[in-house]
């Protein structure tokens, strides 16, 4: 079993589902006793969120770099980055380690491709919705149509994740906010919906959607367990 080196506490809420669900599926791998080999450095989240906020992404950047080689150094074989925003920086990472960095769009899109679906919407943060360095993947990768909400829908959808779900905050009309923009998606073709906040999992489930919804923190821990034993 490889060590798995998580990048946490962006938010701690979804890292806790990581640390949670990488232990559970290595359960269900190996049985027994067993759980996960594993390093976690959980950040404190106020200082990136100022920075993504004033868009000083170098010097974001420079912290998630910093972060990885001391994970690499203290025995990580494989990085996993525990947000889907901050793979915005992933080449930077991943050029400044010796070991793998899974990327969490590699892991959705794997699933979403294996279930034969072409459309997809993505949810996420402002800046996950609007640039391209995760749609960009999903598209000139795995040749997924990607579309995402309106402008005014990429601000509920923002502030929600920011101001409640970062902060553990689960309100019944923000569910209800989000599902009406998965259908109005739905509508426009999409044929499943992407989940691409780490936080969004604590809102919205499969149960609450009538098109499949692809839970990129479940997703992408499943996947760092699976390449740790050496299984993809």
């Amino acid at each position: 079993m490889k060590t798995i080196g998580l990048i946490g506490g962006m938010s701690w809420e979804s890292s806790l589902l990581y640390y949670q669900t990488i232990n559970q599926r290595v359960k269900e791998k190996l049985g027994g006793h067993h759980s996960a080999k594993s390093l976690m450095y959980s950040v404190d989240f106020q200082e990136i969120k100022i920075l993504q906020h004033q868009g000083k992404w170098d010097e974001a950047t420079k912290i998630m770099i910093d972060l990885a080689q001391k994970l690499e150094s203290g025995g990580a074989e494989l990085i996993v980055i525990c947000t889907n925003t901050m793979h915005k920086m992933a080449k930077e990472i991943e050029e400044s380690v010796s070991i793998p960095l899974l990327h969490i769009a590699d892991a959705t899109a794997n699933e979403i491709v294996n279930d034969r679906i072409k459309k997809v919407a993505l949810l996420g943060t402002a800046f996950t919705m609007e640039q391209d360095f995760y749609k960009g993947r999903l598209i000139e990768r795995f040749g997924l149509e990607v579309i995402v909400p309106n402008e005014s829908e990429r601000k509920v959808i923002h502030d929600i994740i920011y101001e409640e779900l970062c902060l553990g905050i689960i309100k019944e009309e923000s569910r209800q906010s989000y599902l009406k923009i998965i259908k109005g998606l739905s509508e426009q073709g999409a044929e499943a919906v992407i989940l691409g906040c780490t936080e969004i999992t604590i809102l919205i489930s499969q149960d609450d959607c009538s098109i499949p919804v692809y839970d990129t923190t479940r997703l992408h821990a499943e996947y760092a367990v699976d390449f740790a034993l050496r299984e993809i």
